[in-house]
């Protein structure tokens, strides 16, 4: 890789350092925050560590409320990294204890929101590296396909593996995301707890947002 393509991660360390924000929780389309600046957004299958992965990157570990109950995340939040970017914790599809009629509002919020937010650049979609891509994550990524929005692999709680096992899964996920038309070529690979993979990826979103070394305040 040359100079010009690899990350910047100074840049990326900077922009996660300011002040980030809940702005507020979306459970219907007229409750959406006003389009402005960049929205990245972070859609997964229930616990599959969205909201650490967004507390690792922000350093604030209580910003987004983890939790092992799946289905917990019912809404869409919104988190404002002092103004250069938005972070939208998307409801943890496969809703494996949620009820059917929440099921369908949440599904129907997410599409909306998929289809008509001009200013989301990309949806970064969190796959669990224990377990590869299931076919729930198949499920979005054809609504990703159809709505044409960028979408990036990204394998959480890499920790648990070892690294031939983690190897294979990497292989394997990136396989199926070159099958995808509206997959980003690069997968991440992340833990939360280790941080391993946690300043590539802040690097990667500070390109995104246009963050360079330097910048105002």
């Amino acid at each position: 890789m040359d100079e010009a393509a690899k990350p910047d991660i100074e840049a990326g360390r900077l922009l996660f350092a300011r002040p980030c924000r809940f702005i507020k929780g979306v459970v219907a389309v007229d409750g959406l925050p006003p389009e402005q600046g960049v929205e990245v957004a972070f859609a997964g299958r229930s616990n599959v560590g969205k909201s650490s992965l967004i507390n690792a990157l922000t350093g604030h570990h209580g910003l987004a409320r983890a939790s092992n109950t799946p289905g917990r995340t019912q809404e869409i939040n919104f988190f404002n990294l002092d103004g250069h970017l938005m972070l939208t914790d998307l409801p943890g599809y496969g809703f494996a204890q949620a009820p059917k009629d929440k099921v369908d509002a949440w599904t129907r919020l997410i599409k909306t929101y998929l289809k008509g937010r001009s200013v989301l650049r990309r949806a970064l979609l969190l796959i669990d590296a224990r377990h590869g891509v299931k076919d729930v994550d198949r499920e979005i990524m054809k609504l990703l396909d159809t709505c044409a929005v960028v979408y990036q692999g990204v394998l959480t709680k890499a920790d648990k593996l070892k690294d031939a096992q983690l190897q294979a899964v990497i292989e394997a996920v990136g396989a199926e995301l070159k099958k995808r038309p509206a997959a980003h070529p690069i997968l991440h690979v992340t833990s939360s707890e280790t941080g391993l993979g946690i300043a590539e990826l802040r690097a990667e979103l500070a390109e995104l947002a246009e963050f360079k070394t330097g910048a105002a305040p």
